[in-house]
Order: C-alpha cells, then structure tokens, then sequence
C-alpha cells in the first residue's frame, strides 16, 4: 500500500497508526483507554471502527474498536497490518464457564476454541487458535506485578450470543446445549466472540497478538449457587494490564 493510502474500512492510512495496537470491541471505550496513553488523538472513525494514536514511551501505540465478532475483528487486524501495525492486544469481555470463577476476574487465554466462522475461511479446523506466547507472558506478568485476580487457559468463541444464551429455543439446540457441555467438562474458562479469529489470523499475517479479558458474569456460577450479582464492567483492570504489558513488548523490541 501507499504511505498516504486510505485504508477502506478504517478511514486511516498508515501514518496515523502505531506499529502497537490495542484493540477493543467497543468503540466508546476507545477513548477510555487511549488516556493511558501519553498525548492521545483521534485518528479516524467510520462504522464501528474508532482509532485513537498516542505514545508510549515515545512509541506510537494505537487504540482501535473492533466491533463484535469475528468478521469485523478480521478487517481491522486486515487493515492495521497492511498499514504496518505488527503488535496486538485486545481488551474485551467474556462470560465465564466455571462455576468457581467468579465475575470481575481476568481471563488470559492460552488458546481458543473456533466455534465461529471467520477463523475457518482462514485455515482448517485442525489448526490451533493460539495467542503469541511471549506477549501472553508479558500479561499474565503484568496482572502479576499489579496484584489484579487472574486465570489462564482456554476460552471458547463463537458467532451467536443469543445461541448461547437461550440455546433451547435455537432448532440446533441438542448440538449446542452438548458443545457447551461439553467445553464446561474439559475446563474451558470463558466464552467470547472475538480472539479465535485474531488468533488465526495473526498466524497467517505473522504479527503477534494476545488477549485479556474482564470475565463480567459467569452463568454457570449462578446455576450452581443460584448467585445472581449485577454484571462486573468495571475495565480498568483489563486496561491497565494490556497497557503494562504492551509497554514491556515495546521494551523487549528496542534491546
């Protein structure tokens, strides 16, 4: 691409974006979390895809929405790639699957279960979903250094949230009810909608990418313990590891 080529769907060329990249679903908590960058500014902004370019460090680090689900995630990996960016962590939600994993807790995904789409029009069902291994250290590093609660392992993805909140209603609901089941029986952490497509395609575009996440209610706890709390969507723990941890990527970058 040109230096001053307008990326298609990101309405940003590559100047204005940091070879680092915090991603986030939710464009309104872009802004949130480019104040934890030095002089933050806004970028670009066009559908559910809002940009924001500061530093860290003195390094230009970007924060980018990516919408919900896979296929939108996959355009703006696409297009921060082609406009350099070569680092990736994501900020986002999930709900938890083990009952006692509380809400309000990180969740570091070691890899991911490819229950969504966008993932296999990448690479076949056999190849794994997994983060960049030293930049999922940095995160569990950094959770550490900040005393925030974590756990780490495999979270599952998927296309549907509704197939996952009322799957009885759904006319797949036996396969769906037994996947989730059986997810549960083997440990899986959390379900989310995002970091299986990232993952994948990271692998393909060989650029790093890891993910935390603020596990903001857990369904399975409440059926157990009939626990019903208001949803945790307090993010600043999230933030402030993914910020502590691409600090050390651009540390571990300059030796």
């Amino acid at each position: 691409m040109q230096q001053n080529e307008k990326m298609f769907h990101l309405h940003c060329t590559a100047e204005d974006i940091g070879k680092y990249v915090l991603l986030t679903g939710d464009p309104g908590r872009t802004e949130r979390i480019a104040q934890h960058l030095d002089h933050p500014n806004l970028a670009a902004q066009n559908r559910e895809y809002t940009t924001w370019t500061g530093t860290l460090d003195g390094v230009p680090v970007s924060v980018v929405s990516t919408g919900i689900g896979g296929p939108s995630a996959a355009i703006c990996m696409e297009e921060l790639a082609a406009c350099g960016a070569h680092t990736f962590i994501r900020i986002g939600t999930c709900g938890g699957m083990q009952a006692d994993v509380p809400a309000g807790q990180l969740v570091i995904p070691t890899g991911v279960v490819r229950m969504e789409g966008t993932s296999h029009e990448y690479m076949p069902a056999a190849f794994p979903a997994v983060p960049d291994f030293r930049l999922t250290c940095a995160l569990a590093d950094a959770a550490d250094t900040l005393q925030k609660p974590y756990v780490t392992g495999v979270v599952q993805c998927k296309d549907s949230f509704y197939g996952q909140h009322s799957p009885e209603r759904m006319p797949v609901a036996n396969r769906l009810i037994d996947d989730w089941n059986a997810w549960i029986a083997a440990g899986v952490l959390a379900s989310e909608m995002e970091s299986a497509a990232l993952f994948v395609i990271a692998s393909v575009l060989h650029v790093r990418c890891a993910t935390v996440l603020n596990m903001i209610w857990n369904q399975e706890r409440e059926k157990k313990y009939g626990i019903a709390p208001p949803p945790d969507l307090d993010m600043n723990a999230a933030i402030t590891v993914a910020v502590e941890a691409m600090r050390t990527a651009i540390q571990r970058d300059q030796k």
